[in-house]
């Protein structure tokens, strides 16, 4: 089985890497790393060039993200069902539309379901026992009540990243099976990085990222 696991940055994924460099892919598994950038542009361009090169048979995006829910504890690992682009529309004196207000986007359009790039999980040969959270994804990390309170008044979502939605928007146009995973290092609030723990986080994650690998490679 052919997986591919795409990161924003080397340090979500590097203990990932060091595990795959030391003790190599598990058994039947080959298994490819690729950093993507920062961000809904990167992530885009970098995916759609790793897809033509190679397609694989599942593809995991695994990063750290920030939690509207406090009930989930810093380093908390989930998977993301839903994902909603945050701030991609116009601002129409004061009032932020997506494209979906506007008319630009019709709800519902393939690959959307309604106006979120769903999940279902099917295809995958094991879905990981975790939180099943509904994302957003944003160009700017938010860090002010007013735009806190917007995201949460119309997505309703549990995290919040800079990629997710990329990679969810790639993989169902182009029939890849797929899996986001994200640890949670920061809850989204007014921007306080004293309170964030980051190392905590990518340490779950690859924990996380690692054991279901080895369990793919259990079922072959």
């Amino acid at each position: 089985m052919r997986i591919l696991v795409i990161a924003a940055t080397s340090l979500e994924i590097k203990p990932f890497q060091e595990y795959l460099a030391t003790r190599g892919a598990p058994r039947g598994c080959q298994v490819d790393t690729c950093i993507g950038g920062i961000g809904l542009m990167h992530t885009a361009w970098r995916l759609g060039k790793q897809l033509v090169r190679q397609k694989p048979d599942i593809a995991l995006q695994a990063g750290i993200a920030g939690s509207f829910r406090h009930d989930w504890p810093l380093g908390q690992v989930v998977t993301v069902g839903r994902e909603q682009l945050g701030d991609l529309g116009v601002d129409d004196a004061g009032t932020f539309k997506d494209l979906f207000d506007t008319g630009l986007w019709t709800a519902g359009t393939p690959p959307f379901e309604g106006t979120g790039l769903v999940n279902t999980f099917s295809g995958l040969p094991l879905v990981p026992v975790m939180p099943v959270a509904a994302g957003v994804s944003v160009n700017t990390v938010s860090g002010s009540l007013p735009l806190i309170a917007r995201l949460r008044e119309k997505y309703a979502p549990d995290i919040e990243s800079m990629e997710g939605a990329a990679f969810h928007y790639a993989c169902l146009q182009e029939q890849v099976p797929f899996l986001q995973l994200r640890s949670i290092s920061n809850y989204v609030e007014v921007r306080d990085k004293s309170k964030w723990n980051i190392p905590l986080a990518v340490e779950t994650l690859n924990s996380a990222l690692i054991k279901y690998v080895e369990e793919i490679g259990s079922r072959k």
